[in-house]
């Protein structure tokens, strides 16, 4: 008797899923948030300069400021974030962390003190930075093809957005946070880069 073989796409379908199972949490934490008039916000939110505000390095991405917030943020969060869990949830995970970290340090230290931060963008920032790096650093000619024309589609997409939510930010809009998260992209890309393999001579 034959076991039958699991399809590849399954392990695909898994990954993709993840980014949108996150998405789906930071929805129920928006409408728990909006019954309770955001109040949510002042306890877990980021806030400049108080030790007691870094809580919100883990908070914050979880938390936004209105329904037309998170919802600007939710699109681009859920395309980047399938993209990148395609190449497996480890580094979709530690892509995410590592952009949140970045993203709350940059808001936390730059900002000015007491100034409160909530919102996902500073990941969704970091997704960008990612994959917009990751091209330089894929583990074969093919794979660099592809993610140099996927940074093409997402710069085109995206790309104006996101400059101007980094150097031409308004009121009420952390550019500290984007900057910081699009950094941390960056250095995920190359700290999550393929190892080169050293082969010793006879």
């Amino acid at each position: 008797m034959t076991k039958p073989t699991p399809s590849p796409r399954r392990p695909l379908l898994e990954a993709a899923l993840q980014p949108l199972i996150l998405l789906a949490v930071i929805w129920a934490v928006q409408i728990v948030n909006a019954l309770f008039g955001y109040r949510l916000n002042r306890t877990f939110g980021l806030e400049s300069w108080e030790f007691s505000g870094l809580i919100g390095i883990v908070g914050s991405p979880f938390l936004h400021a209105s329904w037309g917030h998170i919802i600007s943020n939710s699109v681009p969060f859920a395309i980047l974030g399938v993209i990148i869990a395609f190449e497996g949830s480890r580094r979709y995970w530690l892509v995410t962390g590592i952009t949140a970290l970045s993203s709350g340090l940059f808001a936390w230290v730059i900002n000015s003190p007491h100034t409160l931060t909530v919102g996902a963008s500073g990941v969704v920032f970091g997704y960008f930075g990612y994959l917009m790096v990751r091209a330089f650093f894929a583990p074969s000619l093919g794979r660099g093809i592809l993610y140099g024309a996927i940074a093409l589609v997402i710069g085109s997409i995206y790309g104006v957005t996101m400059l101007t939510g980094i150097f031409a930010a308004g009121a009420n809009i952390s550019w500290q946070g984007h900057l910081g998260g699009a950094i941390g992209g960056a250095i995920a890309a190359y700290v999550l880069r393929p190892k080169r393999k050293v082969v010793g001579s006879a």
